[in-house]
């Protein structure tokens, strides 16, 4: 995702809209890739209906904690391993959620301080 330079004019209202719901379209695509991986190894390794499946993966993924206890080796370091994966993959899923907001605050920022800087006020 490319935003605009320093010396670049701020992004129109509907262009930046679309960014914006760009980065939540891959916000979503990110939290739901690891919610699957998250199901498919609670399923496999945990061996845990899906519908357990589920609620372990996205009890994990929001940081709330397991609910099923894992009876083997493999299915804990799965868990062990997803928690891990679970707090990286939140965090940059927030990240990529709230970039073009600050972005665009920043950036308006800067342009706002140039313009002070070229038009000093009058005494």
């Amino acid at each position: 995702m490319r935003f605009e330079g320093r010396h670049e004019p701020l992004l129109p209202w509907p262009r930046f809209f679309g960014r914006l719901a760009r980065s939540a379209l891959a916000t979503a695509a990110l939290i739901g890739g690891s919610l699957l991986i998250g199901m498919l190894g609670y399923r496999t390794l945990g061996h845990l209906p899906w519908i357990d499946s589920l609620l372990n993966a996205s009890m994990i993924l929001t940081g709330m904690g397991p609910v099923d206890r894992m009876e083997t080796a493999a299915a804990k370091l799965f868990a062990a391993g997803y928690a891990l994966f679970s707090g990286v993959a939140f965090l940059s899923s927030m990240g990529l959620l709230l970039a073009p907001m600050v972005h665009r605050f920043l950036h308006r920022f800067h342009l706002e301080s140039e313009a002070d800087l070229e038009n000093p006020p009058e005494e």
